[in-house]
């Protein structure tokens, strides 16, 4: 299996990010509407939410919809208010020594992976991450060395809030430390369950346990795996093996302070990376971000990808990944 992996740089928002979305709308289109148009909020919910939650943001959306010709699936799908449900594997963790460093593996089907890093300067900040929902990340890092990532919480309840990629964005255009963004994912409603590890450039993090029934539980955690404070869906616990890849971070964390190589490679090996694709959730990637450099890297064995934000990004790598029996 070989994947395409693509880096675009928007100051915009413009043409290159416009076309990006045109490229992958089609299929965006069909996963939206899959349970029905009608089953998706009007524009005026989604905009109202927007509006309610995320007011910073309006001008940008507002910006972004009209890029892509202001229609009304493409206003409602990019406001990422109430998306259809979605999973995803994925192990993070805090190296414990004394430079802030965030690692996680992003663990996810090919066949829904956009393979696009996005680099933004937007409304005066900028932005560098994994994109997700074209203006969504998955993890990304900023201008003021506020890095964070996700994974899947899970739990199966699904409510009314954000489709997490749009509040990691949220966080990385309004916040510049860890207290700010703690205060973020606190108050914004997410409508599946998320952890989002979040580190600055002087070292201060959390993990923030969301969810779209009981709020936000702010943690000291380090290591974020696929279950929150205990496991609560086992059979999807069993097939992403959560507890066993959470106890084999936490091992690495409380033993010794290893070298930060050292650290970023146990998720280039089993049981961090996983070649399950088959199950849906494989290694794609392994992300590293160093916010006190404003560097994200991204890696694969014997591959890495060097993506600071204050430099030229483009191009892309074509990853091919083992077969598997």
């Amino acid at each position: 299996m070989q994947l395409e992996f693509q880096a675009i740089s928007d100051a915009g928002p413009g043409p290159v990010w416009a076309t990006a979305f045109q490229r992958l709308w089609p299929a965006y289109r069909r996963w939206w509407a899959r349970e029905g148009l009608e089953n998706r909020p009007t524009y005026l919910e989604c905009r109202r939410a927007l509006k309610r939650h995320m007011p910073e943001l309006m001008p940008l959306y507002e910006e972004l919809t009209a890029l892509v010709g202001g229609g009304d699936s493409e206003a409602r799908f990019l406001s990422f208010w109430q998306p259809p449900p979605y999973l995803a594997g994925c192990s993070q963790a805090i190296w414990p020594g004394p430079e802030p460093l965030l690692t996680r593996n992003y663990d996810y089907s090919p066949q829904a992976f956009d393979g696009l890093v996005l680099q933004t300067d937007w409304q005066g900040r900028k932005v560098i991450g994994t994109s997700d929902g074209m203006w969504g990340l998955v993890d990304g890092v900023n201008d003021a060395g506020l890095a964070l990532s996700l994974t899947f919480g899970g739990r199966r309840e699904v409510g009314v809030g954000f489709g997490v990629p749009l509040i990691l964005r949220y966080v990385l255009q309004t916040c510049e430390t860890t207290k700010e963004a703690e205060a973020v994912l606190a108050r914004v409603p997410v409508h599946m369950s998320y952890n989002v590890t979040v580190i600055d450039a002087k070292r201060r993090y959390l993990t923030a346990y969301m969810s779209p029934d009981r709020g936000t539980t702010i943690t000291h955690a380090a290591v974020a795996t696929n279950h929150q404070e205990r496991v609560e869906w086992s059979s999807h616990a069993r097939l992403t093996a959560t507890v066993e890849r959470e106890r084999f971070l936490l091992q690495r964390l409380t033993l010794h302070v290893e070298p930060a190589e050292k650290f970023i490679g146990a998720f280039l090996k089993p049981p961090l990376y996983s070649l399950a694709f088959g199950q849906g959730f494989g290694t794609l990637y392994t992300a590293v971000y160093k916010p006190a450099e404003r560097l994200m890297e991204l890696r694969w064995p014997g591959e890495t990808w060097r993506l600071p934000l204050d430099g030229p990004v483009h191009g892309g790598r074509t990853i091919a990944y083992p077969e598997v029996a």
